[in-house]
C-alpha cells in the first residue's frame, strides 16, 4: 500500500493519506514542531541529500500577514524579497518509513549566506551575498576546491568532524538519527566501537548543547575523562553541584581554572550560607581582597577582627580609608601606617594642620605622591624653599623650576633643570640668557638639552671657550656640517688635533682630515681610516674623487709602516698592484698567499712567486708548490725555469741527489723551451737553453755512471774520469763528488796510490773544501795507512747556501717586466 506525507509547515503538522483513491482518503495527523515559533512558515527552497537518503532539508521564511501582492507584482520568496524584519530559517529532518519525519537541526541562515543551494553530509551549501565574506567557511587549501561565491557549514553532530573518514560519518549519522527518534541503545551500539577522542568529545558537547541530558547525566563524565577534556569536566560537576569533584579535577588536572574553581565555589558557599568556608576559599581564589570586605560589609566586627588577622596591606589600607570616611582619622592614621600607605598619611597630616609631621614621613620616605601633596601645601602657604624641596623629591622639576624662575632662585635652578627635561633646560636656558648673566650656565642648558646651534652661537658670541670644547665633544656626522667646520677650526687653534680629524670627518671634509693627520704626523688609525673611506654609493665624491682619496690614505699608512691597512686601501681604490708591495713590505706570508690567489693577476702571481723563493722553501713544500702554481699561472715560464734550476742545484749541494736533479733541469728545460716563442732575445734563449741541455747531460752522464757501477766497474771509472776532464764540469757536478766516488772504488781495490792521487786532485781543485764533507774521515785515514803516510784529522766547515734572490730584487725584478 503505498503511503503519501503531507508536511504542513504552517500548522507544524504531518498528514498522512493512506489508500489514495478518488473517491475518499484516510488520514492520520500528528505535530512535529515542539516548538511554536516554527510554526506560520513558508518554505522556500527544499533538498535531498544525494548520498544519505534519510535526510532532507528545507529553507522557510516567515510568513508576511496582510494583503497579497498583485500577480503581477509578485516575486520568488527569499530573502532578498522578503522584509528585513523577517526570519529565515534552515530546517533539517530525518526521514524513515516507520518514523516519518523528525525534526533533526534548526538554526538561522547566517546574515553573510544569500540562499541554500544543498546539502551533503557532513556539509549544509550555500551561496554568498556579493561582497560579504564569512571567514569561518573558507575553503582549506587541503579540501577539494569549492568556488569562492559557495560557502559551507557543517552539520550540528559533524563539528570538528568535517574531515572523518565514511566509516566514522556514517557511525555518526546513525548515532544522530538514533538520537532524534530518542533510541538510546541503539545509538550507543552505533558508535561503541569508535575509539576517535575528538568524535567521543563532540557527542558530550552535542548532548549538552541539544540538553539531552538523558545521555549527559550516565555519559558525559565518561566521555570527557576519555578524552581528556577536564576543563569541561570541571565545569560539569559545577554545573551539576559536584564541588568537591571540581575542586579535586582542578587541583589535578586543570589548575589554569583553579583560582577560577575556586572563587566560583566560594560563591555558592556564600549564597549557601556558609561564610566562613566560603572566606577560604576566597582567600584561595585571590580575590578575599574585595570580596570579604563585601560579603563582611554588614558585620563590621567580623570584618575588623578578619582583616587584623591577615595582616594584609591590601585591606588594611581598605579598611584605612572606611574609617577615613567615617571620621575616625586618629584609627585611619593607625591603619593608613601599617599599610605603608604614605601619601594618605601626609594627605590626613596636612588636613589636621600637622604639617611637621607630614614633612618628617615624607623625608624619611621619599614617596613620591606624599612629596608632591606636601609641596603643593608649602606652595599655597608661600614657603617657596620648601615647596622647591619636596617637589624635587617628587621629581617633579617643571613645578620647583617655575618656583625658582618666580623667586630669583638662580643657584637651584640650574640644577633642577640639569635634572629635568630637555624642555625644561631650553625654558632655564632662555631665563638666563634673558637675564644677560651667568652666560656660561644658558650655553650648558642649550648643550644639554641638545640644541646645538643656539649653545655654539650663543658660546661664540661671549667667547665661552671652555663650553665650545664641551660642545665639540659631543659633536657627531648627524651634526650641522657648518657647526662642524667651525668647531674644528676652534679645535685646530687650540691645538686639539685628533677631536678637529674627528669634527672634519664628521662634516665629510675628507681631503682636509687627512691634509691634517700629514701636516701634524698623526697616526691614521683603522676606524680613523674607515671614517674617511667614502663607500661607492655615496653622492658627496665622484668614484674618480673617491678611488684618489683612498690612494692618499693608503699612501699615507704605507709611509706610517701600517701595511694591512695600506693594502686594504689600495684594494678599495682598485690599485692591486700597490696592494700586493704593501703586503710583500708587510712580510705577512699568509696573506701574500692569499691576495696573490684571488686577485688572479699575472703580475700579482709573479711577485708573490719571487717574493716566496726569498723565504727558505727548501724546508717548507708548501711554499715551493706556490712558488711553482704561481709562476705557472702568471705565465712567467722562464722565471719557473730558473727556478727548477735552482731546485737541481739544492738537490745536489744538499741532498747529492742526481737523480732528482736531473728532473728539475728536465721541467727546467721544457719551461725554457715554451718560453722561447715569447722571448724578447731569442739569442740569450738559445744560449741558455744550451747551458741547459750541458748540465743535463753532465749530470745524466755522472748519474748512468753511478748506476751502472755494479754491472761494469771499468767503464764507470772510466766515464768518472773524463767527467773530470770537462772544463765546465764545477758549474753542475760537483767535483768532490767525482772523485769521493773515485777514492772509494780504489780504496775498496786497496789501490791506495790511485786513491791517494785522487784525493790530492780533490785537494788541488778544491783548495778550501773539507776533505770530510766528500770523503767519509775512514777512508781517507785508510789511504794514509795504507801507504805509511800520518794520519791528518780536519773539523768540517758548515757549508752556508745563500737564497737565490734578495727580497728587494725581486719586487724590482716584476716591476721592471720579466
Amino acid at each position: 500500500m503505498d503511503t503519501v506525507t503531507v508536511f504542513d509547515f504552517k500548522a507544524g503538522q504531518i498528514d498522512q493519506r493512506e489508500s489514495l483513491s478518488f473517491n475518499g482518503q484516510e488520514t492520520n495527523k500528528s505535530h512535529i514542531f515542539a516548538d511554536e515559533r516554527l510554526t506560520n512558515h513558508v518554505p522556500v527552497s527544499h533538498f535531498w541529500d544525494q548520498s544519505e537518503p534519510r535526510l532532507f532539508v528545507c529553507e522557510v521564511v516567515q510568513e508576511v500577514l496582510g494583503p497579497q501582492p498583485q500577480a503581477a507584482d509578485k516575486q520568488p520568496l527569499t530573502q532578498d524579497s522578503a522584509s528585513p524584519t523577517e526570519d529565515v530559517l534552515v530546517l533539517s529532518f530525518f526521514i524513515s518509513e516507520e518514523h516519518s519525519f523528525l525534526l533533526y537541526e534548526t538554526f538561522p541562515r547566517p546574515p553573510a549566506y544569500q540562499v541554500l543551494v544543498g546539502m551533503e553530509v557532513p556539509h549544509y551549501y550555500f551561496t554568498r551575498k556579493p561582497g560579504e565574506e564569512d571567514r569561518e567557511d573558507r575553503v582549506n587549501s587541503g579540501h577539494h576546491h569549492v568556488p569562492q561565491m559557495v560557502a559551507k557549514r557543517p552539520l550540528r553532530d559533524f563539528v570538528g568532524l568535517e574531515d572523518c573518514d565514511k566509516p566514522t560519518r556514517d557511525a555518526m549519522l546513525n548515532f544522530s538519527f538514533f538520537i532524534t527518534v530518542g533510541d538510546m541503545d541503539e545509538a550507543f551500539k552505533s558508535i561503541k566501537l569508535i575509539k576517535s577522542e575528538t568524535v567521543w568529545e563532540n557527542m558530550a558537547r552535542m548532548c549538552v548543547k541539544t540538553q539531552r541530558l538523558d545521555v549527559a547525566k550516565e555519559e558525559a563524565e565518561q566521555l570527557y575523562k576519555e578524552c581528556q577534556r577536564y576543563d569541561l569536566l570541571n565545569r560539569l560537576y559545577q554545573a551539576s553541584g559536584q564541588w568537591q569533584n571540581a575542586m579535586a579535577v582542578a587541583e589535578l588536572h586543570d589548575r589554569i581554572h583553579l583560582r577560577t574553581t575556586c572563587y566560583n565555589y566560594a560563591k555558592h558557599l556564600e549564597a549557601s550560607a556558609d561564610r566562613g568556608l566560603a572566606l577560604s576559599y576566597y582567600e584561595k581564589s585571590d580575590t578575599h581582597r574585595f570580596e570579604v570586605p563585601r560579603m563582611l560589609s554588614e558585620d563590621l566586627q567580623s570584618l575588623e577582627l578578619y582583616i587584623n588577622k591577615m595582616k594584609d596591606k591590601t585591606l588594611w589600607r581598605w579598611w584605612a580609608q572606611y574609617l577615613e570616611s567615617q571620621a575616625e582619622m586618629d584609627a585611619a592614621l593607625r591603619y593608613y601606617e601599617l599599610a605603608q600607605d604614605y601619601f594618605s598619611l601626609v594627605r590626613i597630616h596636612c588636613f589636621q594642620g600637622n604639617i611637621q609631621k607630614a614633612a618628617e614621613i615624607a623625608n624619611e620616605t621619599g614617596n613620591w605622591a606624599a612629596s608632591y601633596h606636601l609641596a603643593r601645601q608649602y606652595e599655597s602657604q608661600e614657603e617657596v624653599k620648601q615647596a622647591v624641596h619636596f617637589y624635587t623629591r617628587a621629581q617633579a622639576f617643571n613645578n620647583a623650576i617655575r618656583l625658582c624662575k618666580e623667586n630669583g632662585l638662580d643657584d637651584q635652578l640650574i640644577n633642577l633643570a640639569l635634572l629635568s627635561s630637555p624642555e625644561d633646560m631650553i625654558e632655564a636656558a632662555r631665563y638666563y640668557e634673558e637675564k644677560g648673566k651667568q652666560m656660561d650656565r644658558a650655553v650648558m642648558l642649550y648643550h644639554k638639552a641638545g640644541h646645538f646651534s643656539k649653545a655654539l652661537e650663543l658660546a661664540f658670541t661671549t667667547q665661552q671657550f671652555a663650553a665650545l670644547q664641551l660642545i665639540a665633544e659631543d659633536l657627531d656626522e648627524n651634526s650641522d656640517p657648518a657647526l662642524l667646520a667651525r668647531c674644528s677650526d676652534f679645535c685646530i687653534e687650540h691645538r686639539q688635533f685628533e677631536k678637529a680629524v674627528e669634527l672634519l670627518l664628521a662634516a665629510k671634509k675628507y681631503h682636509e682630515a687627512l691634509q691634517l693627520c700629514l701636516e701634524q704626523n698623526m697616526i691614521i688609525t683603522e676606524e680613523m681610516a674607515e671614517k674617511m673611506t667614502v663607500s661607492k654609493d655615496s653622492k658627496d665624491l665622484s668614484e674618480e674623487s673617491r678611488r684618489e682619496l683612498l690612494e692618499q690614505i693608503a699612501n699615507c699608512c704605507m709611509r706610517q709602516g701600517n701595511y694591512h691597512l695600506a693594502t686594504k686601501k689600495y684594494t678599495q681604490a682598485g690599485s692591486k698592484l700597490k696592494a700586493m708591495r704593501a703586503l710583500l713590505k708587510s712580510g705577512d706570508t699568509e696573506k701574500i698567499v692569499f691576495f696573490a690567489g684571488v686577485s688572479r693577476q699575472k703580475e700579482i702571481y709573479i711577485m708573490a712567486a719571487n717574493y716566496l723563493q726569498s723565504l727558505d722553501w727548501r724546508k717548507e713544500p708548501e711554499i715551493m708548490k706556490n712558488i711553482i702554481s704561481f709562476y705557472t699561472k702568471g705565465r712567467a715560464l722562464d722565471l719557473l725555469a730558473g727556478f727548477y734550476d735552482a731546485c737541481a742545484q739544492v738537490e745536489i749541494d744538499e741532498y747529492q741527489n742526481y737523480e732528482k736533479a736531473h728532473g728539475a733541469l728536465t721541467e727546467a728545460y721544457k719551461c725554457l723551451s715554451k718560453a722561447k716563442a715569447k722571448a724578447k732575445s731569442p739569442l740569450d734563449q738559445e744560449t741558455k737553453l744550451a747551458q741547459l741541455q750541458s748540465k743535463m747531460a753532465l749530470v745524466k752522464r755522472f748519474t748512468q755512471a753511478r748506476r751502472t757501477y755494479t754491472e761494469d766497474p771499468q767503464e764507470s771509472i772510466r766515464q768518472c774520469e773524463l767527467l773530470l776532464e770537462e772544463p765546465d764540469l764545477d758549474s753542475t757536478v760537483r767535483i768532490g763528488d767525482v772523485c769521493s766516488f773515485l777514492v772509494e772504488h780504489y780504496v775498496q781495490r786497496e789501490e791506495f796510490q790511485m786513491a791517494y792521487r785522487y784525493l790530492e786532485e780533490m785537494r788541488k781543485r778544491l783548495p778550501s773544501a773539507n776533505m770530510s764533507y766528500y770523503v767519509d774521515q775512514q777512508t781517507v785515514d785508510a789511504v794514509h795507512q795504507g801507504l805509511g803516510l800520518p794520519l791528518t784529522r780536519v773539523v768540517p766547515e758548515r757549508i752556508r747556501h745563500n737564497s737565490i734572490e734578495d727580497h728587494d730584487e725581486v719586487i724590482e725584478e716584476v716591476e721592471n717586466g720579466p
